[in-house]
């Protein structure tokens, strides 16, 4: 049986392998969904990857992976992560594990985005590994 993880991506990721090459790498959002399926299937794993500007479709999806009995979710929500007091509270409204996934370490970065409202709820978070960051987060789901 196959089981399902969401990786759920938030504003500008649309716009990776364009965007900042320098702090975010040169791999499009694609080229980490082309990896994930690869990991995936190695892991007996179903990805299920979108991408929104719009902070209402991550809480939206949110709920939908609870309702979908997701094994996980990725959560590279970007800006949100810093900002979302609703991304906080749909994340501990579900019981589905959700592991946050930045492609840069926001630690090592502005004081602004040293406080993550995603990491208050996520059970693991995987930093600074640039596109492989999805990568080690889904070996983390897989071992959920």
């Amino acid at each position: 049986m196959t089981q399902t993880v969401y990786v759920l991506n938030g504003p500008n990721l649309n716009l990776l392998g364009l965007r900042e090459p320098e702090i975010y790498g040169s791999d499009t959002l694609d080229d980490i969904a082309g990896m994930l399926e690869d990991k995936g299937r190695a892991l007996g794993l179903e990805i299920d990857m979108r991408q929104s500007n719009h902070e209402g479709h991550l809480v939206d999806w949110l709920h939908e992976a609870q309702a979908e009995g997701a094994k996980a979710v990725l959560l590279n929500a970007g800006a949100y992560t810093h900002t979302s007091i609703a991304l906080l509270d749909a994340i501990r409204s579900i019981t589905t594990p959700v592991i946050e996934v930045h492609l840069s370490d926001p630690m090592t970065r502005e004081d602004f985005r040293h406080v993550s409202y995603v990491g208050m709820a996520a059970v693991d978070e995987v930093k600074g590994l640039g596109a492989q960051s999805y990568v080690v987060a889904l070996e983390k789901a897989a071992a959920l």
